[in-house]
């Protein structure tokens, strides 16, 4: 089995930068797909990001392509989220999460809905001041 943590969230000015860390223990053989969510104050959780684990490819949210990049850490067992250019509106708790079950294949859709990912870890709170 694995297990995420999601960890680096803080109090930020708007147009800071923050980088959050997705730490992974397990059966790491078995990752298939780590993906990042955001749930605003009142709001519904929504995708931000997601990478698979053995190839790279990466998806965002709209709402965060070409400011925030998701990329394997020095350690073999993190997945950073580097985000840029912060908006008060980025204010939320970050959850990653992590797909280990096969038979569904990963596509830029699949990758965004919360339903294909099996393991999920605590959050970190993000706040942007304005």
């Amino acid at each position: 089995q694995v297990q995420v943590g999601a960890s680096g969230g803080g109090l930020v000015q708007t147009g800071d930068s923050l980088t959050l860390s997705c730490a992974v223990s397990g059966r790491t053989p078995s990752l298939l797909l780590i993906g990042w969510f955001r749930q605003p104050p009142g709001k519904d959780r929504e995708f931000v990001a997601a990478r698979t684990w053995s190839t790279g490819i990466v998806y965002y949210g709209d709402s965060v392509t070409g400011r925030f990049t998701t990329f394997r850490g020095r350690s073999t067992n993190t997945v950073n989220l580097q985000m840029n250019s912060l908006k008060p509106e980025d204010t939320a708790t970050y959850y990653c999460a992590a797909m280990t079950l096969p038979g569904r294949p990963i596509t830029a859709t699949t990758a965004t809905r919360e339903s294909v990912y099996d393991t999920w870890g605590p959050g970190t709170q993000v706040t942007v001041l304005s």
